[in-house]
């Protein structure tokens, strides 16, 4: 495509700004740090909500998918749709948390377009894309502050853009925000679990998720097993493939999260059993409950795991 070398960010810029021109409506709040950087508070001293979630979602894909939240029936009726047709880019290049911006006491882990940008991940050894022409970018956080002056700072540097021209957008777990945006992964989740069973990437060609939207929780603890057990035993992933029946086969066997050591419990549950070691958990557990996917060259079919309604009764309420 001839624009891609700008079209990421630039997209989640244009959805940034929508943002500050809505943010009374969306009960979010904008603001200039120390360094001139903008500040979105999507959910930490402002209420947030549904809506700001689902535009942090669409920044998040870097613009290139559907965002959207329906009434759907059951129990927990309220859900997120996210689809996208270039679902590798959407959610590896862009989404994905894969960016430490931690420092000192400040913990957070950096997503959305501004990681296609900096390209400081091994992860971006494997997509070609790059974005050399990118004037703006922006960063997701999820966090209940802004990013200290030395977060700014080495994001400047690494992108090579004037802090001025970053907005940092963040929102807690704990909040309404928050939720609709962590369970707005549920592709993305998805998308990194195929790329560590060695699926080649170039052979995933479209996909749609869906996952309830929980109620969120003061507690951090519950919170982040609220919105993590909505994916790993409430969340459907359909994935179109290039490739043979065979190949999409074994993906679609092996890419449900009861594939883990770890599934049937509470996410929470799982963190205090590990002592909140966050990587002592077995990764395959971070995937969707029910996958789909089909052979596009051969026009089969094959599903995987099932909706654990049982688990989501324990979690969700």
């Amino acid at each position: 495509m001839r624009d891609g070398h700008a079209y990421l960010n630039r997209n989640a810029q244009r959805i940034a700004d929508g943002m500050i021109e809505d943010a009374d409506r969306l009960g979010i709040s904008h603001s200039r740090g120390s360094l001139g950087e903008h500040l979105i508070d999507a959910g930490a001293e402002r209420r947030g909500g549904i809506e700001a979630g689902l535009r942090i979602v669409e920044i998040c894909i870097g613009g290139l998918g559907n965002v959207s939240a329906a009434l759907n029936g059951g129990k927990w009726p309220y859900s997120i749709d996210v689809r996208s047709s270039q679902p590798v880019l959407a959610c590896l290049g862009s989404q994905y948390a894969g960016w430490n911006l931690s420092f000192e006491k400040y913990f957070a882990m950096g997503s959305g377009p501004v990681r296609a940008l900096a390209r400081v991940e091994p992860l971006f050894d494997e997509i070609a894309y790059r974005e050399p022409e990118a004037a703006t970018s922006v960063v997701i956080l999820e966090a209940s502050t802004p990013p200290p002056a030395a977060i700014v700072e080495k994001v400047s540097k690494a992108t090579g853009l004037a802090p001025d021209r970053l907005t940092f957008i963040y929102a807690p777990t704990q909040s309404l925000t928050g939720s609709v945006q962590i369970v707005g992964r549920v592709l993305e989740v998805a998308l990194h679990k195929a790329h560590d069973l060695k699926f080649p990437l170039d052979n995933i060609v479209d996909g749609a998720g869906r996952a309830p939207i929980p109620a969120p929780h003061p507690d951090f603890l519950r919170a982040m097993g609220r919105t993590n057990d909505a994916i790993i035993y409430g969340g459907t992933v359909q994935l179109f493939v290039k490739g043979s029946a065979q190949a999409a086969q074994d993906l679609a066997e092996q890419l449900p999260s009861h594939t883990s050591r770890d599934h049937g419990q509470p996410f929470a549950d799982i963190f205090k059993k590990f002592k909140g070691d966050f990587y002592a958990i077995d990764p395959r557990l971070f995937s969707p409950a029910e996958v789909i996917v089909t052979a596009i060259e051969t026009g089969d079919t094959f599903r995987g795991g099932a909706i654990h309604n049982a688990m989501l009764e324990q979690s969700l309420g």
